[in-house]
């Protein structure tokens, strides 16, 4: 959060930024010597990734694990209350500073394996290693929880809510009800 409030900060002054990058491959960001920079006076910055703009579930909501994952590994519901924690606090700070939600929906979360798959097996073709289809699977479930959440509270709050295909192909877009995209 402090990385992501900073580059902002520097945007706000008006001075050159580096932009952190994130590399799938090593599921990590770049090196610091990899990162672009902003030039003086930027005044638009995308903030793009899997749960940006995230709101806390309620916690009573936590309680029943939602997969295997959180059934053999978190059944006492310690990492899902920390995340969800996080969600409320720092995370918030960050995402309260966005001026604009946009909403890139999945048509649900059966798709995210094979959406998640595909981009692992780009990954092995460019010799850039990727995950098995094991590790997907495992990977995956540590955000399911989230996903579906997003996917059922989101949409109404977001300035603008674009809704996926299974290909990613777009099939339509709304404004939120209280988008700044409106006349």
């Amino acid at each position: 959060m402090a990385l992501g409030l900073s580059v902002i900060a520097a945007l706000e002054r008006g001075e050159r930024a580096a932009l952190p990058r994130f590399d799938k491959a090593t599921d990590d960001r770049l090196p610091p010597t990899r990162w672009e920079h902003a030039a003086p006076g930027t005044r638009l910055l995308v903030l793009e990734g899997w749960c940006v703009g995230a709101r806390p579930q309620p916690p009573s909501m936590l309680a029943e694990p939602i997969n295997v994952l959180e059934r053999e590994e978190d059944g006492d519901c310690v990492w899902r209350a920390y995340a969800n924690a996080a969600l409320a606090g720092v995370y918030q700070t960050l995402f309260s500073r966005m001026d604009l939600l946009v909403m890139l929906a999945a048509p649900g979360f059966d798709v995210v394996l094979r959406w998640r798959a595909q981009q692992e097996e780009d990954l092995r073709a460019k010799g850039r290693g990727g995950m098995t289809d094991a590790e997907i699977a495992r990977f995956i479930q540590h955000y399911e929880r989230l996903t579906r959440w997003m996917l059922e509270e989101m949409p109404a709050r977001a300035d603008m809510v674009v809704w996926l295909g299974e290909g990613r192909e777009l099939l339509w877009a709304h404004h939120g009800p209280s988008s700044a995209l409106r006349g």
